[in-house]
């Protein structure tokens, strides 16, 4: 090994202060020339940073987080070859590059690159995967993933749409393409390949005037999971309604006090606590299947998802403890984090962790709709337009506020009949303020 030498950022164009989101090496780790060592990603784009040289990796002088600028030191490399590379800067679109790609044959070249533990199986992999691919499916264009993780799932075969990401920001590791290999590998499957037939190409030009539009980033990595949700979690929605008459009554006369302390006294506070309150006495609507499908884990705490509409597209931030917190303390909260979102100043921690899910149009309109389970959550509730109906009651019709409610339930969790209880307990929560304070 001749000398130890510094790796800098090389050329990167315009951009600085760009993030390190994943570090590929570490110290002792050998390394060729052209090996991506670490990924950046700007606004613009994600890029890797290749060796300019071969050699062993002696120490790093970043960390996930860090801030980097053309020049900046990364870590330094115990040299054998000491000819650098002839165009160190990465491509300023590499995720395009990358996306653009065409996935390779799936055979005995690709087969090396399999982990060894899917091999130990005894299974072919290459039967797994349509013997010639065309270019890159839209769907993994639109994943959240490194270019040396493309490239690693394109030898595979992977459709990287279909792959669920641990990373920040949930960001597709090679673990994590690993991980899907080896549960598709498991699953029995009719025929060959991991995804559906492609949706059939169509020039909308030929019979108009058009316009593309790009969808927005939340859009594309919601998208992704929505499909996933929708496609592998057998869906049922119990509808019901609740007559929200006294509480509607109790929250306007208590919204002139919360005004004054900088904040509205919305519905949606008062559904999270009535939801908490189902929740405990259905524990197994405030769970999760296990990997394996074959355990139930009951949660002892009470993380609310809610999801709020941005200029960007839909997200779900997690009030957290929600059983440990008054009606006012929870409005308090959903202003707060309802704006954050809106200005895109959320972290990934806060929308991690939920039990269970609230997606409210209240506002907006609507009698009725079927939400999507947010999984690994195995319920969620819709919430629509509240309407003033007549009611009979003792031989006479009196107008009452419904509140129109739909619980889609993960049936492989929940039959029919324990969701009809959730949603009939629920209703009589909201019916009578008096019962949240139980």
């Amino acid at each position: 090994m001749g000398t130890v030498k510094d790796v800098l950022v090389p050329d990167i164009g315009d951009f600085k202060n760009v993030p390190i989101i994943e570090v590929l090496v570490k110290p002792g780790d050998a390394v060729k020339k052209e090996d991506p060592l670490l990924t950046l990603e700007s606004d613009k784009a994600t890029m890797d940073i290749p060796s300019p040289y071969s050699g062993v990796v002696k120490a790093l002088k970043i960390k996930v987080g860090d801030k980097v600028s053309e020049g900046s030191v990364l870590l330094a490399i115990g040299v054998s070859d000491e000819t650098p590379l002839a165009t160190a800067a990465p491509a300023k679109d590499a995720e395009t590059v990358a996306a653009r790609a065409s996935f390779p044959s799936i055979g005995a070249e690709q087969e090396k690159n399999v982990p060894a533990s899917l091999k130990a199986e005894g299974r072919d992999v290459r039967l797994h995967a349509p013997p010639t691919l065309p270019a890159m499916p839209e769907r993994a264009h639109l994943a959240h993933a490194s270019p040396s993780v493309r490239r690693f799932a394109r030898e595979l075969g992977v459709d990287l749409g279909y792959v669920a990401g641990s990373g920040p920001k949930s960001r597709i590791l090679k673990e994590d393409v690993q991980g899907y290999v080896k549960s598709e590998l498991s699953r029995p499957r009719a025929g060959a390949g991991f995804t559906l037939p492609e949706m059939p190409q169509v020039d909308f030009a030929k019979f108009g005037a058009i316009e593309t539009v790009q969808l927005s980033r939340i859009k594309r990595l919601a998208g992704a999971n929505l499909h996933r949700n929708w496609v592998s979690i057998p869906h049922v929605t119990q509808h019901d309604e609740a007559d929200i008459t006294d509480l509607e009554a109790f929250r306007k006369s208590s919204s002139a006090e919360t005004e004054k302390q900088g904040f509205k006294l919305t519905m949606l506070s008062f559904l999270i606590k009535a939801c908490v309150t189902a929740l405990k006495a259905h524990p197994e609507f405030n769970a999760s299947l296990d990997k394996s499908g074959e355990n139930l884990v009951l949660k002892k705490y009470y993380h609310i998802g809610v999801a709020v509409d941005t200029p960007e597209g839909l997200v779900v931030p997690v009030i957290r403890d929600a059983d440990r917190k008054g009606v006012f303390d929870l409005a308090r909260e959903l202003a707060e984090v309802s704006k954050r979102a809106r200005e895109k100043k959320l972290s990934p921690a806060e929308m991690q962790g939920g039990c269970f899910s609230i997606s409210s149009l209240g506002g907006i309109g609507g009698t009725a709709f079927t939400p999507i389970i947010n999984a690994p959550e195995v319920a969620v509730l819709g919430v629509s337009k509240a309407q003033t109906k007549p009611v009979y009651i003792d031989g006479q019709f009196t107008p009452k506020l419904i509140l129109p409610l739909a619980l889609s339930y993960d049936h492989r969790v929940i039959d029919g009949a324990a969701a009809a209880r959730f949603t009939t307990y629920l209703c009589s929560v909201l019916s009578d303020i008096r019962r949240l304070l139980l």
